[in-house]
């Protein structure tokens, strides 16, 4: 799939998110529920990462250029850690809300109605999810990936303010309400701080996924009986797109055009067993003592 492509996803979330925060709106006026009004925050938030992520996929798809040589597929990084960071924020917006009716709880209204229109909402959230989670893995979207995994908080969060609004119409506790709320904002904390680490991680250029690694490591094993050897192997991933890097030390009496071939085929084993994969040879001759010297990752 074109890149670009992806940008139809995070219209579709916009969408969702819009039709998602009138109902959940309509609930809480119906209902006067707090953690129904919670539930419409987070909505509100989930609009806001919505557009950062359409924002980000669009820069991610522009090709590379002379101040971007690598690309621009990071952006996506700006939009996951954006959606994380919101997650948090509306954890504390929830709590802000909350803790004034948990002081002094207020009767409910029209909960049966109220609760119709969230289950909707609910609904609507929990399919744009799993759209979103499936084509975001499928194809290494982090960004849409984030969105996803941010829909599906508020799937959860509906879930438990829904049946914090049932076990007070069976109960007869007021408290509940603004209770079950907090407890479901401290669980979106959780699912935002999730989503920042994997942000910060991937702005750090952490290494591929180990699968990934012994992938690369078996292609590389299967070259050694040709009398190929190889060191400072590097990887990294930028958004979609996997760098890899290492030295290539081949026989001495070889000439550069028989080393060269023997890269291209390297290089290309990696590529079709890692799509979206830019490999970087650096061919070396296993008879030169230098080569030897650069064992290390840093050559600097």
């Amino acid at each position: 799939m074109n890149r670009s492509s992806l940008t139809r996803y995070a219209w579709f979330s916009i969408g969702a998110a819009i039709l998602t925060i009138s109902l959940k709106a309509a609930a809480y006026f119906l209902t006067g529920s707090v953690g129904l009004l919670s539930d419409a925050l987070e909505s509100m938030v989930n609009l806001v990462g919505s557009v950062m992520t359409l924002a980000m996929l669009i820069i991610a798809a522009r090709p590379p250029d002379e101040k971007h040589a690598y690309g621009h597929d990071k952006a996506e990084f700006f939009a996951s850690g954006v959606e994380g960071t919101l997650i948090v924020v509306a954890a504390i917006s929830i709590a802000i809300t909350v803790i004034p009716r948990l002081i002094a709880p207020q009767p409910l209204e029209q909960v049966g109605l109220g609760l119709a229109i969230s289950i909707a909402a609910s609904l609507i959230n929990l399919v744009v999810a799993r759209i979103l989670l499936r084509v975001g893995r499928q194809h290494r979207s982090i960004a849409i990936e984030a969105d996803g995994r941010h829909l599906m908080t508020d799937v959860w969060t509906s879930v438990g303010i829904v049946l914090g609004v049932v076990a007070v119409v069976m109960t007869g506790w007021e408290r509940l309400d603004p209770l079950i709320a907090l407890l479901v904002a401290a669980n979106i904390v959780r699912e935002g701080w999730k989503l920042i680490k994997r942000t910060i991680a991937g702005l750090m250029d952490s290494a591929l996924p180990e699968a990934e690694r012994a992938i690369i490591q078996d292609i590389l094993a299967a070259y050694e009986p040709k009398g190929i050897q190889f060191h400072a192997v590097r990887t990294r991933q930028a958004g979609v797109r996997r760098f890899v890097s290492m030295h290539v030390l081949v026989p001495g009496e070889w000439t550069v055009h028989t080393g060269h071939q023997w890269l291209e085929r390297i290089e290309g084993d990696i590529r079709q067993a890692l799509p979206d994969t830019a490999v970087l040879t650096h061919l070396e001759s296993m008879d030169d003592e230098a080569a030897w010297q650069d064992l290390d990752l840093d050559r600097t």
